[in-house]
């Protein structure tokens, strides 16, 4: 089976990232299962979204939390977020990580020395597979910042490492978002992407 980890804070989309993706799946018949560890979500603290999708119809998803070490592809919607979380990824997944820092709670609180940049850097380093997107461009020309979940997912489709295209979860975002949203999304979806064959 297909795994996928998504790291964030609080506010940023990441438990409907990860229900996009499951909703694209699940249309083309495939058995998804997603599970979120919350938290202190809504006042900026970490989220963590488990998938995991069936490669073929018909086989279902025993469980729906990811082994350490199993996933193929790990979305950090924070720099220092994915680095925590690397120990779930496999040797050979892929990393798609948002290059702009957002300081959790925990952070903050601590008054620590922590630096996104510093956290890509480590990334690089340790993962086989990394790619930075830059969602602050994509945000821009889409004309919001809340497209952000969907441009990492659509960076996610580029990629092809949980055999998801893009007319898949475009076909997702259908039936999970208002239709005023859908083509700002769209073209987010799209940037993403693009932005895989940029890197």
């Amino acid at each position: 089976m297909k795994n996928c980890l998504l790291c964030g804070v609080g506010g940023q989309g990441t438990v409907l990232a990860s229900r996009i993706i499951a909703a694209a799946a699940m249309a083309k018949g495939l058995d998804a299962r997603t599970a979120e560890t919350i938290g202190m979500a809504q006042r900026g603290g970490s989220v963590v979204s488990h998938v995991r999708i069936g490669e073929v119809p018909g086989e279902k998803v025993t469980g729906p939390l990811v082994p350490e070490g199993s996933a193929d592809v790990l979305i950090g919607f924070e720099p220092g977020e994915a680095a925590r979380n690397l120990r779930y990824l496999r040797p050979d997944g892929v990393v798609i990580v948002c290059g702009q820092e957002v300081r959790p709670v925990t952070a903050s609180l601590g008054q620590s020395g922590y630096r996104g940049e510093d956290a890509v850097v480590y990334l690089k380093q340790k993962a086989a597979h990394c790619f930075v997107i830059d969602v602050e461009r994509i945000c821009g020309e889409c004309g919001s910042p809340r497209v952000t979940n969907v441009a990492l997912v659509g960076a996610m489709a580029g990629t092809g490492a949980m055999s998801l295209t893009v007319p898949d979860v475009e076909k997702a975002l259908e039936t999970r978002l208002r239709p005023s949203l859908l083509e700002m999304n769209r073209k987010a979806l799209r940037m993403g992407a693009e932005g895989m064959n940029q890197l």
